[in-house]
């Protein structure tokens, strides 16, 4: 069975998730979620949530159920609030508040001004019109939405090595437009549009214990540095968390830039954590048990960091994972499918929800 998005704008997606449950899946018992077993553990547990999310009833059921904090996927990326230059369209974004606020699940936007999201219209701009643009788009969206989204990724992913610039910054419109001091801006005018809003700076691959990742380390130490030393409030980082085990990783390292972190006294996020499982086995079990052995980990470290406050997984169910989705349109008749997230294509529980619980049931205790 499935519910539109005008179902749920229309309801005011007024449904508890004991009614929008199927038949032959238990609801968790309240104080069994991962959101109330990470609440005794001082974080708040989320998952990224798009508009099609509601449209299976299961799956809108599970999110609900298990997350306390929800990050917008797709819906508010200014390329798809913004096809055209005088386009804006907020519906999907719209149907996932209507979704969450009935449920009392706050909503981090995701993402103002990532040089990533380039369409047509705006790479043909001038710099001063992509200035121009920039300006609108932060003003606009989070005045639009003030009050309604408690917090935002303002930049996404500043850094990238691989475009050989200056400072190793990720290359894009915002970049042409400011050079880098596009991050402060859209900093400051964020802030200015809803001063209540807690401002957030994410980035990608900080855990990859190789070359670009020591880069992209060092890279957001110093752009900390200096949007504090200019004033600029900056109230948490977000460290995406997409891991890959074929790649090498320092777990202990990485809790060690952390700490670093947590000395600028700021809150730490773990922002889109999922398990790229394709170096594993085919045989399900085994890819499950390893997938499930990563996240504990990796948590283990993340979690002995008192800043970190919060831990977001990017989707919770496999069906919806950007992983599986890349999977099906390479080839419709895969055989073997990604399995990167906590629950299955059926929205039952595997290993990885057992490793999660584990790693914050044992996260240290605060010491006075």
């Amino acid at each position: 069975m499935k519910f539109s998005r005008r179902d749920f704008l229309a309801a005011g997606a007024g449904l508890s998730a004991a009614l929008l449950r199927p038949p032959g899946i238990a609801a968790t018992p309240k104080s069994e979620t991962l959101g109330a077993i990470a609440g005794q553990a001082r974080v708040v547990f989320g998952t990224s949530i798009a508009a099609d999310t509601l449209e299976n009833q299961a799956q809108a059921s599970l999110y609900v159920e298990q997350a306390r904090i929800f990050t917008v996927d797709w819906a508010l990326i200014f390329g798809h609030l913004r096809p055209e230059a005088n386009l804006f369209l907020p519906g999907d974004a719209e149907a996932i508040l209507a979704f969450a606020e009935p449920a009392g699940i706050p909503v981090h936007g995701h993402a103002l001004a990532w040089n990533e999201s380039r369409p047509e219209w705006l790479m043909a701009l001038s710099r001063a019109e992509k200035q121009k643009a920039l300006d609108r788009h932060i003003d606009e969206t989070v005045g639009y939405f003030a009050g309604r989204l408690p917090s935002w990724n303002v930049v996404n992913e500043p850094f990238w090595p691989g475009h050989g610039l200056a400072g190793d910054f990720r290359g894009g419109p915002w970049l042409d437009a400011f050079g880098p001091d596009y991050v402060s801006r859209a900093f400051k005018r964020a802030q200015a549009a809803d001063p209540k809003a807690r401002l957030v700076l994410n980035e990608a691959m900080t855990e990859v214990w190789n070359e670009d990742g020591a880069k992209i380390r060092a890279g957001l130490l110093k752009l900390v540095d200096r949007l504090q030393h200019d004033g600029v409030r900056l109230d948490a980082v977000g460290l995406q968390g997409h891991l890959d085990p074929g790649r090498p990783f320092d777990d202990s390292g990485f809790a060690d830039f952390l700490h670093q972190l947590a000395e600028r006294k700021i809150d730490i996020l773990i922002t889109e954590l999922d398990v790229d499982d394709s170096s594993f086995p085919d045989d399900i079990p085994a890819r499950d048990a390893a997938v499930a052995a990563r996240y504990r980990d990796f948590l283990n470290a993340v979690l002995s960091v008192p800043a970190v406050k919060t831990v977001i997984t990017w989707q919770l169910a496999d069906s919806a994972s950007w992983y599986e989705h890349a999977a099906r349109e390479a080839d419709p008749d895969a055989k073997r499918l990604p399995r990167p997230l906590p629950y299955d294509s059926d929205f039952r529980p595997k290993p990885a929800v057992d490793a999660i619980v584990a790693a914050l049931t044992g996260r240290p205790k605060r010491t006075p």
